[in-house]
């Protein structure tokens, strides 16, 4: 029987309310009678705790095996860097001390410590590497610390890292063109390079929307955000817009943030200051997010300036629920795909004027958000809906391809 190891950090526990790509592979393939380990850590990078796996609690058909890592407190610190590397080291001996060789090892990237260590094995070793490319880094890191010279200087070793990961590995994976656009400049040997979305199984999704929906009771028109509170997202700018649009007498708005980042209290304090109706939820089980985003009239993505990510989750789910969406986002990839589709409008990041622009239009023309919501569910039918663009992993990790 082949085996099968996914290596993966950031991930939730079998059994777990969450809409991970790597746990959905792992079901998909132990239903093809294949050998299947996720390889993880024992802390949440979501949770920001140590957990406990449970064979009970936690029931699945795989092999789940969670290695220690010391944890960290926030995402940008050398403490998280440090903890990725100790989870690397342990890696590598766990992988060292195997007797029963996998055949393939898919690995999540980032980290690159681990994965470097995963690349190293498979090369010595023999075993064929499969990477998959979530997020770019040094990239993404800069958005928080960017100083010219210097932080090229402090990046090196990791953009050099990065480089020797997408070169060695046999297979690409990513969830965006941009990110395989990455991969493939230091990597000429790859067979297989594929670029597909995160998504949602629009089955599960419509699932947890039947269960969960908010009937809206009033005439408030609602924007949704999902995500991380963070750096990389612009919620001021957001709410400047509406603090514009009160000023215009639009005054029955709302603003629904749900999820949970570093940023969350000073998003808060900002929205009280301006006195804007925003509701923070905190972050919801995957269910209940659906129910409330789909309760919404309205999706806003609003990504700061210069920010590495591509095609990234929320914007599949706000694809999945049928709502137009006003981007900030500057990624080339995500802009033409709102455009080609006619799902929204794109504005340019941080102009709140131009924002509240493009949300007083969708505002006052509910046929307009229809249509829109209508184009961007057709997106996720074609490119979003994990049970029809994921039987290509399937079939590369099976050897179909």
């Amino acid at each position: 029987m082949k085996k099968i190891m996914i290596i993966t950090e950031f991930v939730s526990m079998p059994g777990e309310k969450s809409n991970g790509r790597f746990l959905y592979i792992a079901d998909l393939l132990s239903k093809e009678q294949l050998e299947v380990e996720i390889l993880t850590t024992n802390y949440s990078h979501k949770d920001k705790k140590h957990r406990t796996f449970d064979k009970e609690k936690n029931k699945c058909d795989y092999k789940f095996t969670m290695l220690e890592e010391p944890g960290y407190k926030k995402n940008v610190s050398l403490k998280r860097l440090y903890s990725h590397y100790i989870f690397s080291k342990n890696l590598k001996k766990y992988l060292n001390n195997l007797k029963n060789k996998p055949d393939i090892i898919y690995c999540a990237v980032p980290p690159l410590g681990s994965a470097k260590e995963a690349a190293k094995y498979a090369h010595k070793n023999n075993i064929r590497f499969i990477i998959d490319i979530q997020d770019l880094w040094p990239e993404a890191f800069k958005m928080v610390f960017n100083l010219p010279i210097i932080s090229n200087l402090i990046y090196f070793p990791m953009k050099k890292n990065a480089d020797y990961i997408y070169s060695m590995a046999d297979d690409i994976l990513t969830v965006s063109e941009t990110y395989l656009n990455r991969a493939l400049e230091v990597n000429t040997k790859a067979i297989n390079k594929q670029a597909i979305f995160l998504g949602t199984e629009l089955d599960f999704f419509d699932k947890c929307k039947k269960g969960n929906y908010i009937k809206q009771t009033n005439d408030e028109i609602k924007l949704a955000y999902i995500g991380t509170l963070g750096h990389s997202y612009d919620i001021t700018n957001v709410i400047d817009a509406m603090e514009i649009l009160k000023n215009r007498g639009i005054t029955n708005l709302k603003f629904l943030v749900m999820g949970e980042g570093p940023l969350k209290e000073q998003f808060e304090t900002y929205a009280k200051e301006k006195n804007i109706n925003c509701q923070f939820t905190g972050r919801l089980n995957y269910d209940e997010m659906v129910g409330c985003l789909c309760s919404c009239d309205i999706a806003v993505n609003p990504i700061k300036s210069n920010s590495a990510g591509s095609i990234i989750n929320k914007v599949g789910d706000y694809a999945a629920a049928g709502l137009p969406v006003i981007n900030t986002q500057e990624c080339e990839e995500y802009k033409k795909l709102v455009e080609q589709y006619n799902i929204g409008y794109n504005c340019e990041n941080n102009n709140p004027e131009e924002l509240a622009n493009k949300i007083e239009m969708l505002y006052n023309n509910e046929e307009l958000r229809k249509e829109m919501g209508n184009n961007n569910r057709r997106l996720a039918e074609g490119k979003f809906d994990r049970k029809i663009t994921y039987k290509k992993i399937i079939d590369l990790l099976k050897d179909k391809e």
